[in-house]
């Protein structure tokens, strides 16, 4: 179980974020229609975006806090992100993209994660000729070999056809239990956040209008 403490005010141009929710989950969804401030958050939580106030915090350790002059780095912040865009080198193929996240300690072993994220075939194919959820998968692994204290995944299905969704579900729930990495899931589709996730958070307009059991406040 983790706990998330998002307490921050966060504005950019004439868009307005406003979150105060402590969760305790394994996993968080952040839930709501395009342009509500679910990447907003995700991306406040990982050091791209600097709140105006606030307080974030991830299994008590302060990543951002106004009041006391915090503002850890993003790279050490040990957040894993993959945007919803991912950005893999095209120069490189699968194997060299996924060690280039690696760091020393904390880290789950290469092996470990290729038989979980299904990647031992995939290991010298060229980026170019990956499918979408290949992609996704390739850069899962990435992120998960910084040994990051939390998983950041923004619409992680979204450019995966339906056949292959259901065994990225099976993959992130097994990097939520056996791997015991929180994870916080950005999506806009109902089934997806409440496969993944325990605890959700519904936004619209850059408020929360909702927050609780994902099967229970998203039926």
């Amino acid at each position: 179980m983790a706990t998330f403490d998002l307490v921050f005010t966060l504005r950019q141009g004439g868009f307005a974020l406003e979150i105060a929710n402590a969760i305790s989950a394994r996993a968080l969804a952040l839930f709501g229609p395009s342009g509500s401030g679910k990447t907003t958050i995700v991306e406040a939580m990982a050091g791209l975006r600097t709140p105006q106030r606030g307080r974030i915090a991830v299994n008590g350790r302060v990543l951002f806090d106004s009041d006391t002059h915090v503002n850890v780095s993003p790279r050490e912040r040990r957040v894993g992100y993959v945007p919803q865009d991912v950005l893999l080198f095209p120069h490189m193929d699968v194997r060299a993209n996924v060690l280039y996240g690696r760091r020393n300690g904390g880290a789950v072993p290469l092996p470990r994660l290729a038989d979980l994220l299904e990647l031992e075939p995939l290991m010298t194919r060229d980026v170019a000729s990956l499918s979408g959820g290949e992609r996704q998968r390739a850069a899962i692994a990435r992120a998960l070999l910084s040994g990051p204290d939390v998983l950041l995944l923004d619409e992680p299905l979204a450019a995966v056809d339906v056949p292959r969704r259901q065994r990225i579900t099976a993959a992130l729930l097994r990097i939520r239990d056996e791997l015991n990495v929180p994870i916080v899931y950005v999506t806009h589709a109902i089934d997806e956040a409440i496969a993944v996730a325990e605890h959700a958070i519904v936004l619209d307009a850059g408020r929360v209008v909702a927050s609780g059991p994902a099967a229970e406040i998203l039926k």
